[in-house]
């Protein structure tokens, strides 16, 4: 029998590799003459480019940089140096895993590491960036990113506004180009169908997550009306807010005024990247999984979009999830994970030895 393991991340427990991993080890030990692809999955969620690196084999690139509040990381990117193509992830080191609960403020948190990723990327010979938006620490709308690839951000008189301050937004009243243009265009990976503004915009909807009180909405709303402004203002047009501008504190928004940029589909534009209609017409069987399989999941995350690949291959795909959202989701069958005590220290090795023992519970008549 022929299996394909394409799980998403366990967000919080488990990376998708590692997930997969374990899967494949556990269907060997219960089945060894059963043959098995692994294929991690991901939508445009948090580490979507670190798998398509490692699913197109190419090259990792390590630098360091600066994390979402200004302190040293070391970061990577994956380039493809027959297409000039970069591919980079937001959660590589702007991201909120990086940082604990009292550290997540917007006001501060800046996607200047992530820029400075993009900078080496560019000098080392891309001109095209694929970016991984998920799992963002900021609602910066892309200035960190501006800020490292030379453009410049002044005060009211004509001083250059220190990254990393919670003041940083607000200061802010002139905009500079860099000296020498920057000639690159991006395709931004997103799951999430959020607009920047609206009441389900970026800032009520993940700005509380990324550490902002709500009675500060209003007013950060405002600052970023202003940025806005002044962006389009220096660009000489006004860029219409869109589908996925929401996602990763408005990223793709800022960049949209000076950069050509596309929004993408991260699951849709995963598959076709890695063939995975192929891989599921060689399967007997499709397994995937995710955290917590919900309501938001059928808006275009891994699982939902792999499970409608199948259906449309005729070809069972079984879903290992925790929760109970996947009443009516047409999986061939669902294995429910126990409810995890994220308060224990051991909640990562229980999470493993749930997976496999789902496994090895796993039917397939």
């Amino acid at each position: 029998m022929k299996i394909l393991i394409a799980p998403n991340a366990f967000k919080g427990t488990l990376e998708a590799d590692e997930a997969a991993k374990i899967i494949s080890d556990a269907l060997l030990e219960k089945h060894p003459d059963w043959e098995t692809k692994c294929l991690p999955i991901a939508d445009g969620g948090d580490g979507t480019c670190y798998l398509l690196g490692k699913a197109l084999g190419l090259e990792e690139k390590e630098e360091w940089v600066l994390d979402a509040l200004g302190r040293s990381i070391k970061g990577y990117y994956y380039l493809d140096q027959k297409s000039q193509t970069a591919f980079v992830d937001v959660s590589t080191v702007s991201g909120i895993k990086h940082l604990s609960n009292p550290e997540r403020n917007p006001w501060v948190a800046s996607t200047y590491g992530t820029g400075q990723l993009i900078q080496a990327s560019i000098k080392a010979g891309a001109n095209h960036i694929v970016l991984g938006l998920g799992g963002s620490a900021s609602v910066d709308l892309g200035l960190g990113i501006l800020a490292a690839l030379g453009f410049g951000f002044l005060d009211e008189k004509g001083r250059a506004v220190a990254m990393f301050s919670d003041s940083f937004m607000q200061r802010i009243q002139y905009i500079q180009h860099p000296i020498q243009s920057i000639n690159i265009r991006f395709s931004c990976l997103c799951d999430v169908a959020n607009t920047f503004w609206g009441k389900a915009g970026a800032i009520p909807v993940f700005g509380p997550q990324k550490g902002l009180p709500r009675h500060e909405i209003p007013v950060f709303e405002s600052s970023c009306h202003r940025i806005l402004n002044l962006l389009s203002k220096k660009v000489r047009k006004e860029i219409p807010d869109q589908v996925g501008f929401g996602a990763a504190g408005g990223i793709a928004f800022g960049l949209a005024h000076f950069f050509e940029l596309k929004m993408e589909r991260g699951a849709q534009w995963f598959f076709s990247k890695v063939g995975m209609p192929e891989k599921v017409g060689w399967a007997d069987l499709v397994i995937t999984g995710e955290g917590k399989y919900d309501e938001q999941s059928a808006g275009g995350k891994g699982s939902y979009e792999l499970l409608q690949l199948c259906k449309k291959l005729d070809k069972p795909c079984v879903l290992i999830t925790a929760g109970d959202g996947f009443e009516g989701s047409a999986f061939h069958q669902v294995m429910v994970l126990p409810d995890l005590d994220f308060l224990s220290p051991d909640f990562r090795k229980k999470a493993r030895e749930n997976l496999r023992r789902s496994i090895l519970e796993l039917t397939t008549d």
